[in-house]
């Protein structure tokens, strides 16, 4: 039986968090965006100091999911205001898509939002999986948005949300 634990992530981690994001866009974002585009987020999003950034200046709390020990994802969601949160990045390594470790880390994140109301997150519209895991973990699409990212290149996203109170 696999040991699924939950590390709230520090500076010490955030190499880890570059590893993987690194394996995992290589191995997933091929068939949705350029190569090109994958080197430019990578580098943009995940570089240790842009990571030191989001967490000290952003607000975002990172948790590391681990299975038997081993880190297999990733999802960082900060507070947006009172009640209202966002989750900026939520992966898991493509060998282990379709296990369970995706809703363990969503849930395990959403356990950590004290009472909260909404959460969105944003979503590339060509990126089937995710736009289906987050549909049958009770998100709906609530907006198309195009947000340029410099470089000349755009994302082409869905904001997607889930409601649980007024």
């Amino acid at each position: 039986m696999n040991a699924i634990n939950f590390k709230t992530c520090n500076n010490d981690d955030l190499p880890i968090i570059q590893q993987l994001a690194e394996k995992i866009w290589r191995s997933h974002y091929t068939s949705i965006i350029t190569a090109e585009q994958i080197d430019y987020m990578l580098g943009k999003m995940y570089s240790i100091k842009s990571l030191q950034q989001q967490m000290k200046e952003d607000g975002c709390h990172f948790i590391l999911e681990l299975v038997n020990k081993k880190p297999v994802g990733f999802i960082s969601i900060s507070e947006k205001n009172k009640d209202h949160f966002f989750i900026h990045k939520l992966y898991v390594d493509t060998s282990q898509h379709r296990s369970g470790l995706g809703k363990a880390l969503l849930n395990e994140a959403l356990s950590r939002c004290r009472n909260w109301k909404t959460i969105r997150l944003t979503v590339n519209r060509q990126n089937f999986k995710a736009i289906n895991f987050y549909f049958k973990n009770g998100f709906t699409i609530e907006e198309v948005a195009n947000f340029e990212i410099g470089n000349g290149f755009v994302m082409n996203d869905f904001v997607m949300v889930k409601v649980i109170g007024k």
